[in-house]
């Protein structure tokens, strides 16, 4: 019996591009990372006021390569800044629509596109409409909640999408379930996010959407509040935000984040850059240190992926700096459209049920403030 073809698309909007995808099953049948000039995005009063004008340019794309989604069984929008939830896979309904168009998580974030844009396919193609492992996932141990200031908790916004999906590929890869293992995943991008998982969950992890951890090509990363105050407290309180999300890191010391860019500079011996550069790589690797002890030092794997791994230095250095902690696996780039595709077909063969968005956070205060 010839199995049931099913058609998926993808939809996952980045800062200054959107990436779609097309599967037959799990085959890729077409991909393409649609840019958008910044200085046109820069027109639009806010980021949810870029809907139409990113959809126009996605039709015009497809029209141009001939591309039908008539028939079309499921389509997956990459997750945005709704209020928080455990990681699974999540029907797109109109409540979490609205609640990442409003950025209820706290978020300000181009993700909070994807599942807008998933429902205008919807409405043109039908089909299924699908999330999974948003950047809002939060599965903290309470310990790991709680700051030195009553009523002020730690936040889990992360690269989950991409971090829960590397970790079952490391499982797999090793012949046990990702339940079942203890792992340290860091994801080194733009952003860096560095997790411990336990159980299938991850219980503790940097607030990478807020510019905590080590900074990256363009977040502050984590700093002392009273550097904060004595250098930043009269600037606008915009700029402090965009120095945890976009002018932060590599955009501040060299006025861009392109990482190509710099690590050209590094291999020309430029100083500044050479320091940075490692500087950079030498949190990360604080961080992961810090994850050890989450896990009472019984770590399985230490796990990267990310499209910083396309430089080896980095997976060198962590080696080097952090092998005595747990053997170390690298995975350059992303598996984020794997995993949307992935979950859709759990669905469609019934072999998983989608959850329902609950319109509240997973945790809202312990009671006790």
């Amino acid at each position: 019996m010839n199995e049931k073809v099913y058609r998926i698309f993808v939809i996952n909007p980045g800062s200054t591009s959107t990436k779609v995808e097309l599967f037959e099953n799990e085959k890729s049948v077409m991909e393409t990372d649609v840019f958008h000039d910044s200085t046109v995005l820069r027109t639009f009063a806010s980021i949810n006021d870029q809907l139409d004008y990113r959809m126009q340019v996605i039709d015009l794309f497809m029209k141009e390569n001939h591309i039908d989604l008539t028939g079309l069984d499921a389509v997956v929008g990459r997750g945005g800044p709704s209020f928080s939830m455990p990681g699974g896979i999540y029907e797109i309904d109109e409540r979490l629509i609205r609640d990442t168009r409003d950025a209820k998580g706290g978020l300000y974030h181009s993700s909070m596109l994807g599942v807008q844009m998933a429902a205008e396919i919807r409405k043109r193609y039908g089909g299924i409409m699908l999330m999974v492992d948003p950047p809002v996932v939060d599965e903290l141990q309470d310990i790991a909640r709680i700051t030195g200031v009553r009523g002020i908790y730690r936040k889990a916004a992360n690269h989950a999408l991409n971090l829960k999906e590397t970790a079952r590929r490391h499982a797999a890869e090793k012949g046990k379930k990702y339940e079942d293992m203890n792992l340290i995943v860091c994801h080194i991008d733009g952003g860096i996010s560095i997790t411990a998982h336990q159980g299938g969950r991850m219980i503790d992890v940097n607030d990478a959407g807020g510019g905590e951890g080590p900074f990256t090509p363009t977040r502050m990363g984590t700093m002392s509040v009273t550097d904060v105050l004595n250098n930043l407290f009269d600037k606008d309180p915009s700029y402090v935000r965009a120095l945890c999300s976009q002018a932060g890191g590599f955009s501040s010391w060299f006025n861009t984040s392109n990482s190509d860019t710099i690590h050209k500079m590094v291999e020309e011996g430029n100083p500044k850059a050479v320091l940075v550069w490692n500087a950079m790589i030498y949190q990360v690797c604080k961080w992961i240190g810090m994850m050890a002890p989450v896990l009472k030092g019984n770590v399985d794997s230490i796990v990267l992926t990310g499209g910083l791994l396309r430089f080896p230095e980095i997976e060198e250095t962590i080696r080097e700096r952090c092998g005595w902690i747990a053997p170390v696996y690298s995975y350059p780039g992303e598996f984020e459209h794997e995993a949307m595709c992935s979950a859709a077909l759990k669905v469609l063969r019934g072999e998983e049920k989608p959850r329902r968005y609950s319109g509240k956070p997973v945790f809202d205060g312990f009671g006790f403030e």
